[in-house]
């Protein structure tokens, strides 16, 4: 609302100050009124622009004056002839020189940030966490803040996975390219592309490498990825780990509701599933199956694959 008081202030403000200290005529009202027009529409679009891309573009200025400069000590002091072409045009020249610089440096802005942003409020997305597309979900719960930095060699290699002949992988390069679309299209998180690819022998270990460069953390569902992250000392977020990590605790002797779907593998028993995905055999639990029943925790069995929970119908 205060914007909105802002405009409006400015449009009444600009033509009254015009009329009365400069000329009461209508003249100096449609100036104020011009005026006013133009404040609001520089407010808007400085609004929408970042520092960091001011800050390019007037990089982009300076380069193009600077080349003006070179050029015009050039031909002053080194053309033979063109001095007079040169003294009526370089006005010209001066012009379309800074304007090839703002427009060039705004055009390469998203590698000259992907250079600039450095520290651990960037986090590199490797492939695996944008085809598993969970890293959406949680940007949008703020769960991750900073940036994420989508680098340019994991998105080619989603379109090389999207052209596959194989149906799974082409599924899944295609999904990796909508997760990618979806989080650039997030107002919760800014994200930024990067052309930076380091050397090195396969995508993980260069996808690490990079967020060593950056000093930024990995989010990854790659458990080979922790382990390279572990040697190049980088912070690994892994979504698996973070999934394993939430999963409700359940200690012998609890009492849950359970639905049983199916029946187990021994005799009279029965297979439920809890919220997380958990499954939990149920003794005597066939004659259940088909409902929700309180059953209660004896056993828990941690494997390499997962959790097994063991439990008799109360």
């Amino acid at each position: 609302m205060p914007i909105w008081i802002f405009r409006i202030s400015t449009l009444i403000a600009f033509p009254f100050l015009t009329y009365d200290f400069i000329d009461k005529d209508p003249v100096s009202l449609a100036g104020g009124l011009l005026c006013a027009f133009i404040v609001i529409i520089a407010e808007a679009i400085f609004k929408r622009l970042r520092l960091i891309k001011m800050m390019i573009a007037c990089f982009g200025f300076l380069l193009g004056y600077l080349l003006f400069i070179f050029g015009d000590y050039a031909v002053m002091n080194f053309a033979l002839g063109g001095q007079d072409w040169w003294a009526d045009h370089e006005r010209y020249v001066e012009i379309g020189l800074i304007i090839f610089g703002v427009l060039a440096s705004l055009l390469k802005s998203r590698d000259l940030e992907g250079l600039s942003y450095k520290g651990r409020h960037l986090k590199v997305a490797d492939v695996s966490a944008l085809m598993d597309g969970r890293i959406v979900d949680l940007c949008e719960i703020n769960f991750l803040s900073g940036v994420i930095v989508l680098p340019v060699f994991v998105l080619e290699q989603l379109n090389k996975m999207a052209a596959s002949k194989d149906p799974l992988e082409r599924a899944k390069g295609r999904r990796g390219l909508d997760v990618a679309t979806r989080l650039q299209e997030l107002k919760e998180i800014a994200v930024r592309i990067t052309a930076k690819t380091p050397k090195a022998e396969d995508d993980t270990e260069r996808v690490v490498k990079l967020a060593k460069s950056l000093d930024a953390e990995l989010v990854t569902l790659d458990f080979n990825a922790n382990k390279i992250g572990a040697l190049y000392d980088v912070v690994v977020l892994n979504i698996a780990d973070l999934t394993t990590a939430l999963k409700p605790v359940v200690l012998p002797g609890e009492t849950m509701s359970l639905f049983i779907m199916k029946d187990g593998k021994e005799k009279e028993q029965g297979i439920g599933y809890l919220d997380d995905g958990t499954m939990v055999v149920v003794e005597e639990g066939r004659k259940h199956i088909g409902k929700r029943t309180e059953v209660s925790v004896y056993s828990i069995l941690q494997t390499s694959s997962g959790r097994m929970i063991f439990a008799k119908v109360k």
